[in-house]
């Protein structure tokens, strides 16, 4: 007697299923990189802040 084997593949995915599968896939990275982009924009901000007060 052989145990049941699960089908390795189920078929091709709904379109809702692609686009949640991408989210989850590449959201992360999106979100980081967004984070990043604004911490360094506050950064400079910053930086040049800091560097008008050092001219007067």
């Amino acid at each position: 007697m052989t145990p049941p084997v699960l089908p390795l593949h189920m078929g091709a995915l709904h379109p809702f299923e692609q686009v949640l599968v991408l989210l989850l896939a590449f959201g992360p990275f999106v979100a980081l990189g967004l984070v990043i982009a604004v911490r360094r924009r506050q950064d400079r901000r910053e930086e040049a802040a800091a560097e008008g007060q050092r001219d007067r």
